[in-house]
C-alpha cells in the first residue's frame, strides 16, 4: 500500500545495500536463543516488491532477525493482488517457523474490498508482532490557494466535488486517507487514482492534482525540496521527521488518524512454543539502535508494544476502521 517513490532525501538504494543481501547469515555467536524449523533457514514473504516500504524493512529486520535467533533469515519478494499472493503462500505453508509474511496495512483493508479471499484472513493466520508505523501526511501543490487544511475543507464546502485529490489506485492507503478526511470534515472531494504512488505525487507537485495524502518517507525529500507543501501529518502526534507541521486534529479535524504499517504473522496453528520464540527475536531486532535509526530515517517508529497479543488486537481493531470507511464511503475496487 505504501508509495515506492524513493525519498530524495534518504536514499532507499543505499538503505537497502546497508541492509544486507537477500540472505541474512546469522553471526556465529555462543548463546544464541532457541531456534525455529529445526534451523532451517526462515524465509520472509514480502507482499510488495523490491525497493517498496514492506521490503525496506523486511531488509533492514532480517538480519537482526537473523542473529537473534542464530539462523539464516531471507527475503523473498511475491507481489501482485494487493498482497493476496503472498499472504495465500504463507497461508498454506508449514506453522513451524520457516515461512513468515511481511505485509502492509492493507492486510486490514482487503477483507473489506475483497468479499472472496483466497483464505480467511481472521483464521488462516497467527499474528507475530506490528514492526513499524509511518504516518502519511496531507500534501498539496506549492502554489495551491489553500494554506491550511481549514481552508481546504472550506474550498470543498463552497465547490462540492470539484477539490481533487490522487492516490496510488482505488482502494490504497491514499484513497481510504481522503474517504476518511471526507467523513471526518464533512466535505466531498473527488478522488483521482493512479497507477501507483509515484506518477500521483508527480502530477501533485506538476500541478495537476492539488492534493495527496502522501507516505512520508517517500514525500519527505519533495517536501524539503519546497515541491510539496505539508499541511497536516495523520498521526494522533506530530512526526519526528516534520515536527512543526500540525496533525489532522491540531488542524482542526478531530478523531482523525491513518497509519501505514508493517505486520508479521505465520501460518495459523503455530506451536506456542516457537510462537514464543519467534515473538522474542522480533522483539531484539526492533530493539537493535541501528534498525531503530533507519527506521526514524524514514519517517516512521518502531511499534510501541511488539508483542503477539498486541498486534493481533491491533491488527483486528484495523479491520474493523477500515470496514466501516469502505462501507459507509462506498469504495470498491471495481
Amino acid at each position: 500500500m505504501a508509495p515506492t517513490t524513493p525519498s530524495s532525501h534518504i536514499s532507499r538504494r543505499r538503505l537497502l545495500q546497508a541492509a544486507g543481501a537477500t540472505v541474512a547469515a546469522p553471526w556465529l555467536a555462543a548463546g544464541h536463543a532457541a531456534t525455529v524449523a529445526g534451523g532451517r533457514p526462515i524465509t520472509l514473504v514480502v507482499s510488495y516488491p523490491a525497493g517498496g516500504g514492506a521490503d525496506l524493512i523486511a531488509r533492514i529486520i532480517a538480519p537482526r532477525l537473523a542473529d537473534a535467533l542464530g539462523q539464516s533469515v531471507v527475503v523473498e519478494n511475491k507481489p501482485g493482488a494487493s498482497g493476496q499472493l503472498a499472504a495465500s503462500q504463507v497461508a498454506r505453508a508449514t506453522p513451524d517457523g520457516s515461512t513468515l509474511l511481511l505485509d502492509a496495512s492493507s492486510f486490514a483493508v482487503n477483507p473489506s474490498l475483497f468479499p472472496k479471499l483466497p483464505y480467511d484472513s481472521a483464521k488462516a493466520f497467527t499474528p507475530l508482532a506490528v514492526l513499524v508505523t509511518f504516518p502519511n501526511v496531507l500534501v498539496c501543490t506549492p502554489g495551491f490557494s489553500a494554506k491550511s487544511v481549514k481552508d481546504v475543507i472550506q474550498l470543498a464546502k463552497a465547490k462540492p466535488g470539484e477539490i481533487t485529490y490522487a492516490s496510488s489506485g482505488n482502494g490504497s492507503a491514499q484513497h481510504l486517507a481522503g474517504a476518511m478526511f471526507e467523513g471526518r470534515a464533512g466535505v466531498q472531494l473527488l478522488h483521482v487514482p493512479y497507477r501507483g504512488g509515484g506518477p500521483a505525487m508527480t502530477d501533485v507537485m506538476g500541478g495537476q492534482v492539488p492534493l495527496f495524502f502522501a507516505n512520508v518517507a517517500s514525500s519527505l525529500g519533495h517536501i524539503q525540496a519546497g515541491k510539496l507543501r505539508p499541511l497536516a501529518v495523520t498521526s494522533m502526534v506530530r512526526a519526528r521527521s516534520l515536527p512543526e507541521i500540525p496533525t489532522m486534529a491540531e488542524a482542526g479535524v478531530p478523531g482523525y488518524e491513518v497509519l501505514e504499517w508493517n505486520p508479521l504473522l505465520a501460518p495459523a496453528g503455530m506451536p506456542a512454543d516457537t510462537r514464543a520464540t519467534l515473538v522474542a527475536a522480533v522483539r531484539k531486532a526492533l530493539a537493535d539502535p541501528e534498525v531503530l535509526g533507519r527506521v526514524r530515517q524514514l519517517g516512521g517508529d518502531v511499534f510501541a508494544d511488539a508483542s503477539q497479543q498486541t498486534a493481533g488486537k491491533f491488527i483486528a481493531a484495523q479491520q474493523e476502521q477500515w470496514a466501516k470507511v469502505v462501507r459507509e464511503r462506498k469504495i470498491s475496487v471495481g
